[in-house]
Formats: structure tokens, C-alpha cells, sequence
């Protein structure tokens, strides 16, 4: 079981204010790793922050918006100038602003998920693969979901954010390929529906949907953020040392039916 030990790790967690990244966030700092968080809210990370310290963890408050490229790099360096190092970096910070079918599909609203769900994705990954190089290795962990493996029978949802999701999906593949080289790791979960503040407001503008969810699930239930944590720390740890390039579906069954 040492094999999970985060203890001495240093992580990098991108949309850690709420939902599954808060819950990555506390299962890492339980597991021992110090964190940087990362996000827009400064008043929310402060807030995750308060509850890491309180495990006697290290922590750092990093705000970005990731869709922007010119922001990545100076958060990146403030993270490694406060600890050394980053070890681990969660890519969980992610948009769905709105429904849109492909008839209605606008720039605006393509830009605003690619940029933040893929192409930052890839740059932050970029300049954080540089800081683990000199340092001899690390994990990547990108957050994708079921909707990047088979797209929702419904147009107002089969749209960008799929397409997006099956992006970061072949990026983890990409990446993986390049960056074993350096002793880096690049891994993926995708969830299926669980119960964030982005899916329960789909709930709102779709009558059904919940029930459409719990009908197609074998488990009969959604998911809560922390049913991701123990893939997150596996990926995380030396416990998957031998596993890269793989993408670990965590949706109860849905994709079976």
C-alpha cells in the first residue's frame, strides 16, 4: 500500500475551487502530497486552501485562466519557484458554457471550450512536462469524460464539448508517447455523469436528463466527485509505475449500455 504514498510529492490541480478537483485536492493531501491550486476565485481557492492546511499540508494559491495562454507560464513558474518542483498536475479545469447542436454551433462558443478544455490543457501540460524533465519525471492527469468516447443521443449535447473531450483523450495518447523519454506519465480518467455544479445545471435546461442518466447506468446511481479520487491517486503514485497512455472510464456502467 505504500505504493499510493503521495508523501513528499508536490501537485499541480487545475480547477480545484469545487467538485471533483476540491475532491482530488483532499484526497492528495490525505494521501501526503503538498498542492498548488489553481483556478480564477481567489475567494474559492482560499477557501479549498484553508481546508488542506488544516491536514498539515503545504499549499499555494495560484490563479489563472487557463484558456488564455499568456497566463500559463507565470503561474507554472510561481508553482515551481515555491516548491522546487511539481510532480503531479491534474488537467481538470474544463468548460460546457452552453448547448449548442451542430447547426448552431458558433465560433464564439467553439473557441471558448476548445481553448479552455483542450488547447490549455496541452500548453499548461507543455510547460509543466518542462519543469518534471529537469526533475527527472512525473504524472500527467487529464480529465476527459465518457462524452469524448460516445457522444449523447440528444444534438443539443452532441456538440464541441465532445469533441473537445475525445481531444484531450488522443492528446493523453500523444503526449504519453512523447514524454516517456523523460520519465513522464500522461494517464486520463472520464467520468460519466457526476453530481458538479456543470452537471446539475444541465439538469435545469433538461427536463429528463437525470432520469435518462440513472435509466442507462447499471450501478442506478450518479457519480459524486469523490468517486474519482482513488483513480486520481493510483495514476498519481508509483502504484501504476508501469501504466501510461491509458484512459479509465469511472461512469458506473453507462457506457455498457
Amino acid at each position: 500500500m505504500d505504493k499510493f504514498s503521495l508523501k513528499g510529492k508536490v501537485a499541480l490541480v487545475t480547477g480545484a475551487t469545487r467538485g471533483m478537483g476540491e475532491a482530488t485536492v483532499l484526497g492528495f493531501a490525505e494521501e501526503g502530497a503538498d498542492i498548488a491550486l489553481a483556478g480564477r476565485k481567489v475567494e474559492e481557492l482560499q477557501q479549498v486552501a484553508d481546508k488542506v492546511k488544516k491536514m498539515g499540508r503545504k499549499v499555494l494559491v495560484v490563479t489563472a485562466h487557463l484558456g488564455h495562454l499568456e497566463e500559463i507560464q507565470p503561474m507554472v513558474d510561481k508553482v515551481a519557484k515555491e516548491f522546487g518542483k511539481i510532480d503531479i498536475l491534474v488537467n481538470n479545469a474544463g468548460t460546457n458554457p452552453a448547448l449548442s447542436s451542430t447547426l448552431e454551433m458558433t465560433e464564439k462558443l467553439w473557441d471558448a471550450v476548445m481553448n479552455l478544455n483542450l488547447k490549455g490543457l496541452f500548453f499548461l501540460s507543455q510547460s509543466v512536462a518542462k519543469v518534471m524533465k529537469q526533475k527527472g519525471g512525473g504524472n500527467i492527469i487529464n480529465v476527459a469524460s465518457i462524452a469524448g468516447v460516445k457522444p449523447e443521443l440528444n444534438s443539443q449535447v452532441a456538440h464541441v464539448y465532445s469533441i473537445s473531450k475525445a481531444g484531450v483523450i488522443m492528446a493523453t495518447q500523444v503526449m504519453a508517447i512523447d514524454l516517456a523519454p523523460f520519465g513522464i506519465r500522461v494517464n486520463c480518467i472520464a467520468p460519466g455523469l457526476v453530481t458538479t455544479k456543470m452537471s446539475l445545471s444541465g439538469f435545469e435546461v433538461m427536463p429528463g436528463r437525470k432520469e435518462m442518466w440513472l435509466a442507462r447506468t447499471p450501478l442506478k446511481r450518479l457519480g459524486a466527485p469523490e468517486d474519482v479520487v482513488g483513480a486520481m491517486v493510483y495514476f498519481a503514485s508509483d502504484a501504476s509505475a508501469w501504466v501510461t497512455g491509458k484512459t479509465l472510464e469511472i461512469d458506473g456502467g453507462a457506457l455498457l449500455t
